[in-house]
């Protein structure tokens, strides 16, 4: 049996940031031979993935970066089974390095199969389901493109969401945070009246009428009574419409304006667990 070397087992934990005992248990099975101890690790990922894939996985770290130039954002859910590991500093590490690595992809399908060190995401998910135990994969996925893109994490990992301004100004980088933070506290169901599914705004109608009757209202006023209420649906729910949450007295639109005449929201991008 070939002698397996502290240095040996610390490099392979390094490598793979599974537990030292497995480690030297993969580094013995594969007779010293580092890449074969690295696919019996990945092995027994696989088999813990397979047993636990009917499993909820709906904790985590939501990641939100933005790139050197600002036009580009991302936000990746990095998802698990349990708080206790979303809370761990290794696995919020790899959530930030993932997200970090996503700046470069489009698309989920296509991130998934990027190279992280030497294998494909895909690989290196199975390989921590099968370092931490639990059910390991990527939720959420959104990219955002515009002029100047700022991003904004809240708190514990729990809310990301990205901003899309009209240009790169003074004041840019402050005015998209602070509008990032206004999406993860009031969740906007849309950036204006124009991105309101149609259906959203026809149960909203079919609400407000059901209401107006239990109050005895006439039905020939309605509908004019119900469009009123879609328009204050409209100021609580589309985000440059929401009342800015630093100072009320200004919808969200009307600050950015105040910021710059010209700047203007462009889109926006919001991912929450659970």
């Amino acid at each position: 049996m070939a002698k397996i070397t502290a240095a040996e087992v610390n490099k392979l934990r390094k490598s793979t940031g599974a537990g030292m005992m497995d480690c030297k248990k993969a580094l013995v099975e594969a007779e010293g031979d580092f890449e074969k101890a690295v696919e019996i690790l990945r092995k027994k990922g696989q088999k813990v993935a397979a047993k636990r894939a009917d499993r909820e996985s709906s904790e985590g770290a939501v990641i939100a970066k933005v790139n050197d130039d600002k036009n580009t954002g991302v936000i990746v859910s990095l998802n698990c089974e349990t708080d206790f590991v979303a809370k761990n500093d290794t696995f919020v590490q790899l959530a930030n390095d993932l997200a970090t690595l996503a700046l470069n992809y489009d698309s989920k399908d296509a991130f998934l199969a990027a190279d992280f060190n030497g294998m494909t995401v895909s690989e290196k998910l199975i390989e921590q389901t099968g370092v931490i135990g639990e059910k390991i994969e990527i939720g959420d996925y959104r990219t955002l493109n515009a002029p100047f893109v700022g991003s904004y994490i809240h708190a514990g990992n729990k809310i990301a969401t990205l901003v899309g301004l009209s240009a790169s100004v003074d004041g840019a980088e402050t005015a998209a945070k602070d509008v990032a933070m206004q999406a993860a506290a009031m969740n906007p169901v849309a950036l204006n009246e124009e991105g309101v599914d149609q259906s959203v705004i026809d149960k909203e109608i079919e609400i407000a009428k059901d209401q107006l009757r239990a109050e005895g209202k006439p039905e020939a006023m309605l509908d004019n009574i119900a469009k009123g209420k879609l328009k204050r649906f409209f100021k609580d729910n589309t985000l440059v419409n929401q009342d800015f949450i630093k100072d009320n007295k200004q919808s969200v639109a009307d600050y950015v304006k105040s910021v710059n005449g010209d700047l203007t929201i462009t889109a926006f991008e919001r991912v929450a667990l659970g």
